[in-house]
């Protein structure tokens, strides 16, 4: 039996409209989860009881209530290793931009004139 070359043509048109499946979406992680994936897995800290979360959303807090930047250093420096100025500057910024996103400008802008402590 043969089958009319307009069959043929009828299923190709009808393959081709056949749409494709598009790029597969990937969402991004819950704050929570990014953050403690930070450091705790790819930079390790050690935090008081081994609560990072908690002292994540400490340093937020902290934020909330008016401590100006030097002041959340100086705490996370004291509580926290590694507690170089660059390790603490990570997790500070790095917790209130993931936890507490709102409070940001104003983290930046009590650190507006912020100096290092000298080493020593």
């Amino acid at each position: 039996m043969k089958i009319p070359t307009s069959l043929f043509a009828l299923i190709a048109a009808a393959g081709a409209a056949v749409p494709s499946p598009g790029p597969q979406a990937h969402a991004a992680p819950a704050p929570q989860v990014e953050y403690l994936y930070d450091v705790t897995a790819r930079r390790h800290y050690n935090f008081p009881n081994n609560d990072a979360l908690g002292y994540g959303y400490q340093i937020c807090d902290r934020v909330t209530r008016g401590e100006s930047y030097a002041q959340v250093m100086g705490d996370a420096k004291s509580d926290v290793t590694p507690n170089d100025e660059f390790a603490t500057n990570y997790l500070v910024s790095y917790a209130v931009n993931l936890l507490c996103p709102d409070q940001i400008w104003q983290l930046r802008n009590s650190a507006e004139h912020y100096r290092p402590p000298p080493d020593g």
